[in-house]
């Protein structure tokens, strides 16, 4: 073997651009929605079972890790909506430009955070 064969780059020297990233985010978010779904089974399946088992879903629902756990969906769901979209206009063939599609990751970070922020302040007693 007189050829060396070229190594892969380690993880640590690889640089990891927008759209690789937000392509593990999508699938990642969208593993998520799929518990968000299974919590909102429970949450229909409390209401129907009667006031009492609805008071002890919404006392878990309100705790600190519960809420957060609510966040996290939020956070999903709206990443996930906006990397969607971002989706539907590749699939039209628009939006391909290395610059278009760094500015349009960028949105969807900055969309999914802010509305986060807004849903924080809602889900943690802010102001509306």
């Amino acid at each position: 073997m007189s050829a060396q064969r070229p190594l892969s780059p380690h993880l640590q020297i690889y640089r990891h651009e927008i759209t690789s990233v937000l392509s593990i985010m999508h699938r990642i978010t969208g593993l998520l929605l799929c518990l968000g779904a299974v919590i909102v089974v429970a949450w229909v399946l409390s209401l129907a079972a009667g006031p009492a088992w609805h008071a002890r879903y919404a006392a878990v629902v309100i705790t600190l890790p519960g809420r957060l756990l609510l966040l996290g969906m939020v956070f999903s769901l709206l990443f996930h909506l906006c990397n969607g979209v971002r989706h539907l206009f590749w699939d039209m063939g628009k939006g391909f430009a290395l610059s278009t599609t760094t500015a349009s990751g960028w949105t969807v970070v900055v969309l999914s955070v802010l509305g986060t922020a807004y849903a924080a302040l809602r889900i943690f007693g802010g102001t509306p």
